[in-house]
């Protein structure tokens, strides 16, 4: 999204704001002061059609057997209208509020009352509490890493629970799959509404507070930089993490478990959308500490983006190929299967490799082997926007030498594998695969 940074301090100040002279020299982290025109038409869009995108996906393939065309047309010629739509739609259910607000609630107990144990025994895994990057402010953050223990304590409730205890059915997600959405959208509007009211009127850190004088701007993209409730309860590393991407392992096994209600087996294709996607979210997991130095953690704002993101646009449109496969059972031959699979590994071993070496590199300063050899780096020199002159290295080495960025390819890889376990009856669950084109680039 493009946006206008500007280097002097916001023009429109807030109540129980920022405002302070160091406004100036503290760099453009994250998200503008000043909103142009451009960027404000994109944040509009976004807040008006975004939402109505995930509704007509899911309804698309609750009414229309997932086809992205037949809504359209039907309404277009008159052989439906969109009331009739909308009346067709479940609706929120009590069952469906119970079981949202008990899963929300279970997953901030997990982030917030159980200390991380894992790291005391998974070599290799950093967990506990680890410090974050340098914000604007000055502030440097604690965080309790614990994302993978409660990936782990999650799915082996469920697992005890399908196969022992019988609590309730493994299809439970897919069932109340509509009335769940009502249940997110109704979340991250919630915790969006609430992130805009405290930047605005008690914010955790003011100096790290961003106001453009736009209330549409300052929703969208937030206005707290790390908004937090208590020492440990930081709004951005829970909704990035849980509950969306913890649901995404376990809204693929309900699905999974309808189609074989449905269909009497589980196809290889689902079962290739299980694994593969559960790479992503445990390599997302095991390396939740090295994500405190992303560009989410490190530069965005908390905003709806954010919130209604994490609650809605993630669970809801990265699990289409098992919706998908729901509706749609694939059984792919050997030969295909064993492509998917072979394409969606390379694709997570280019990703994971490539951020490695930068990583390593980073970490030592250079003084480190890149496939068996020293590092080639180009030395460079910069001035940021407060004036002082800072030296860097780029690598050139490994993947890094054969391409800017390889790990977004190797990301792209993976998405494409999930896609192609869908074969080629129809476009939606290729969504994924077009709309991380779209974000990389």
């Amino acid at each position: 999204m493009a946006t206008k940074s500007l280097h002097d301090a916001p023009k429109t100040r807030s109540p129980g704001s920022i405002a302070h002279s160091r406004a100036a020299t503290q760099g453009q982290w994250g998200r503008a002061w000043e909103v142009d025109w451009f960027s404000l038409a994109s944040v509009l869009c976004l807040l008006l059609f975004a939402p109505l995108l995930v509704y007509y996906f899911v309804m698309a393939c609750d009414q229309y057997s997932c086809s992205l065309t037949a809504p359209a047309l039907d309404v277009a010629t008159g052989r439906t209208r969109l009331s009739d739509i909308w009346a067709r739609t479940p609706s929120v259910t009590k069952e469906a509020a119970q079981l949202y607000v008990l899963w929300v609630t279970f997953q901030v107990l997990l982030y917030v009352a159980l200390p991380d144990f894992c790291h005391k025994f998974l070599p290799g895994y950093v967990g506990g509490v680890q410090e974050g990057a340098v914000t604007p402010a000055g502030v440097v953050n604690k965080y309790n890493i614990n994302g993978l223990q409660a990936w782990l304590i999650t799915h082996l409730v469920w697992l005890a629970n399908a196969h022992c205890l019988a609590w309730f059915s493994p299809t439970i997600i897919f069932d109340n799959w509509i009335p769940l959405l009502w249940c997110a959208n109704g979340l991250g509007y919630a915790v969006s509404t609430f992130a805009m009211i405290k930047g605005y009127f008690f914010p955790t850190c003011a100096e790290d507070c961003k106001f453009t004088g736009n209330f549409f701007y300052n929703y969208m993209m937030g206005v707290e930089f790390n908004p937090r409730i208590g020492k440990w309860f930081d709004f951005k590393l829970f909704f990035n993490g849980r509950p969306g991407i913890v649901a995404w392992t376990l809204i693929n096994l309900s699905f999974a478990a309808k189609q074989r209600e449905l269909h009497g087996q589980v196809t290889n294709a689902m079962v290739l959308v299980n694994v593969l996607q559960a790479i992503y979210v445990l390599d997302f997991f095991w390396n939740e500490a090295w994500y405190l130095k992303t560009i989410d953690i490190c530069h965005d704002h908390f905003g709806w983006y954010r919130g209604w993101g994490d609650c809605v646009w993630l669970p809801y449109l990265y699990t289409l190929q098992g919706l998908y496969l729901v509706y749609h059972p694939v059984q792919l031959s050997t030969p295909y299967a064993a492509g998917v699979l072979l394409l969606g590994l390379l694709g997570y071993y280019i990703f994971r490799m490539a951020n490695h070496q930068k990583d390593l590199f980073r970490r030592t300063d250079g003084r480190c082997l890149i496939w068996g050899r020293k590092p080639k780096v180009i030395e460079c020199v910069y001035t940021s926007a407060d004036g002082q002159k800072h030296r860097s290295k780029l690598l050139v080495s490994g993947f890094w030498g054969v391409a800017r960025h390889l790990n977004y390819t190797g990301d792209l890889m993976g998405s494409l594998a999930y896609c192609l376990a869908c074969g080629g009856g129809h476009l939606l669950p290729y969504f994924y695969v077009l709309y991380f084109t779209a974000l990389l680039v």
